[in-house]
């Protein structure tokens, strides 16, 4: 009997057929399919392969972590609700090698929030990206260090490293604590890339901070943090990257917080922010921004801060002598602010650089004190 093999491509998959004149002898490999279901009343697990797509009609409730891993990609499109319970067990994660395209629009973002019926900072965790751009937290030659929540591995060496496109997202209640010193932040964004499109991101009533740079070489733009628990926007552990159209209010703590490296000041690569048109409004223990843990390199302009007592944190050059030393060698520059007339101490730098702050009248995120039109429509609280 004459037979033969037909080797068929379909979507991708490869499926080998054994063929004769009778069709009952037929033999049909069947075709392997992604694994992961995303369930709308229990949104949990891993996503190892493929691209897994949600469906914004329906509102998802995640109970665990959602971990995309190296490989595979999760779309979210515009309008889409994630309603998370669980605490610190239930947060989503973008591994090394992995992608999420979060996008949504102005009239219908994307929402990560609470389940619960009484809302509360701290209710679950965030969203956590972790990337394979550079940072300075485990050493200076693309080293690779742990996240301190959510255990993936982050860093190396590709400044271009693409994470995805987040995009119009919106992120409530996060900021689910382990300990005193080990919380979520609303976004946590470790060593990721500047191929990542990160721009029109709120967090709203986070337990702890907004969010959060470590390392990495990403971009961040028309971002705004509300009513945060600790620091509302904090980058740190040689975040190379620009921060621009920041609206920044009701934060607990710092409204911007820049280090370098808390167990190091002087590691390298070093921190190198350009902080351009951002509005710092109301009162926060820590100033308006905060020079920490060696602070960096940075070049800031059109800022404007009101509703503060204090304009610019900085500790004594004992206990921070790399911070203090890069104010007083220029690597540290305002040009130029604005602080308010509620501002009764511009800065607690005592150094030698007189020329490190230059005033202006500025609009910052746009409106000066108010909230910028192009915060209209897809935030809250403003």
């Amino acid at each position: 009997m004459k037979k033969s093999i037909l080797l068929l491509a379909i979507a991708a998959t490869t499926i080998f057929t054994s063929c004769s004149d009778d069709d009952s002898n037929d033999i049909v490999v069947p075709i392997p399919t992604n694994a992961f279901t995303a369930d709308p009343t229990n949104l949990k697990g891993d996503i190892n392969s493929g691209t897994v797509t949600l469906d914004p009609s329906k509102i998802y409730n995640l109970t665990g972590a959602l971990i995309v891993n190296n490989g595979a990609k999760l779309v979210i499109p515009a309008g889409t609700t994630i309603e998370a319970s669980g605490g610190t067990s239930s947060y989503i994660a973008v591994a090394q090698g992995a992608k999420i395209d979060i996008l949504g629009s102005a009239t219908e973002p994307v929402v990560m929030t609470s389940a619960s019926t009484n809302p509360a900072p701290g209710d679950w965790g965030g969203l956590v990206i972790c990337g394979h751009a550079p940072t300075n937290k485990a050493g200076s030659n693309g080293e690779t260090a742990t996240a301190e929540v959510s255990d993936l591995t982050y860093g190396g060496s590709d400044v271009n490293d693409n994470s995805g496109i987040i995009r119009y997202l919106r992120v409530e209640y996060t900021g689910a604590n382990f300990s005193a010193t080990k919380e979520f932040n609303g976004v946590s964004l470790f060593a990721v890339g500047a191929g990542t499109t990160f721009e029109y991101v709120q967090s709203y009533n986070g337990g702890d901070d907004g969010i959060e740079f470590f390392g990495g070489t990403v971009n961040g733009t028309y971002l705004v943090s509300t009513a945060s628990g600790d620091d509302s926007i904090d980058f740190a552990d040689g975040w190379a990257g620009t921060g621009q159209y920041w609206y920044i209010n009701q934060g607990t703590k710092a409204g911007i917080e820049g280090s370098n490296n808390g167990d190091n000041g002087n590691a390298t690569p070093t921190t190198t922010a350009t902080l351009k048109d951002i509005s710092i409004i109301d009162t926060g223990s820590e100033g308006a921004l905060y020079i920490k843990e060696g602070g960096g390199h940075w070049t800031a302009s059109n800022i404007f801060i009101s509703g503060f007592e204090l304009g610019i944190k900085i500790k004594d050059a004992t206990t921070d002598p790399a911070a203090n030393a890069n104010v007083d060698g220029g690597n540290i520059v305002f040009n130029n602010i604005q602080f308010s007339s509620s501002v009764t101490t511009k800065s607690q730098y005592q150094g030698v650089n007189t020329s490190y702050i230059i005033e202006g009248t500025n609009v910052g995120a746009g409106n000066g004190a108010d909230a910028p039109t192009w915060a209209n429509g897809w935030t809250r609280g403003l």
